[in-house]
């Protein structure tokens, strides 16, 4: 199948975005595994007098695992969809969160603007048409020495895991997608999104390549080791790419 770009994405996601909370609930460990990623940015002291970027929101599970991880940081989250963002903004949230309905490629626009002290990006980078040139605006973005966590389904590279990736789709996320408003041709294009979107380590070397620096990668435990990982980068601190 053609991937799904940019206004087709988006509209799919609008379509399926009243089900969507439902159906990554069915999965136990969705929600942990953001909160996972998100502790792992490790911002100190509950996110004191920190301003972070939440970048594809969704219907805010990043966004709650982000407030888990760093309860006093201010949060603004963004997302392309229209329809994942109300439902998002709908839900009860702290002071210290609000939310922007904009594209990833253009938050100047939407008056978002940093420098921010991190971001987390969850499940958006392989869905962007030119994901170098937001990675790289990203970087822009943070304050000298800011950090990224980007959590994405980046395979390992290995065989098995593409197996198993496969498995799960055809079997669980695609017949439970097409149950719900929007059918099926989201979730066929999140299977096909991850065989085709760069390994764990080539997406490494994108966050390397668009200036980042101390980028490392960590898998999570469970069914999806070697299929989600979180990958920390920073900002550099040399001059030349403050913003």
């Amino acid at each position: 199948m053609t991937l799904l770009q940019d206004g087709a994405l988006t509209a799919a996601f609008d379509g399926a975005s009243a089900a969507y909370d439902r159906l990554v609930g069915a999965n136990p460990g969705y929600h942990r595994q953001l909160r996972r990623s998100a502790r792992r940015l490790a911002l100190p002291d509950g996110g004191e007098g920190l301003r972070v970027l939440d970048l594809g929101c969704g219907t805010g599970a990043s966004t709650a695992a982000l407030l888990a991880a760093a309860p006093r940081a201010e949060i603004t989250a963004v997302d392309a969809s229209a329809g994942m963002l109300e439902r998002a903004a709908a839900k009860t949230w702290p002071e210290n969160v609000t939310f922007a309905h904009t594209p990833a490629e253009d938050l100047e626009r939407a008056g978002v603007r940093g420098p921010f002290d991190a971001v987390f990006a969850a499940y958006l980078v392989r869905n962007l048409t030119d994901p170098d040139g937001v990675l790289t605006g990203v970087r822009r973005l943070l304050r000298p020495g800011g950090r990224l966590a980007v959590h994405e389904y980046a395979l390992s590279g290995a065989r098995r895991h593409r197996l198993v990736w496969t498995a799960v789709c055809r079997s669980v996320i695609i017949p439970a997608g097409s149950l719900g408003p929007g059918g099926a041709d989201l979730y066929r294009h999140l299977w096909r999104s991850v065989l085709e979107f760069d390994t764990a380590p080539e997406l490494a070397q994108r966050l390397t390549a668009a200036g980042f620096d101390l980028v490392r990668t960590v898998p999570v435990p469970g069914w999806e080791y070697g299929i989600l990982h979180t990958l920390l980068a920073r900002a550099p601190r040399r001059a030349g790419y403050e913003t």
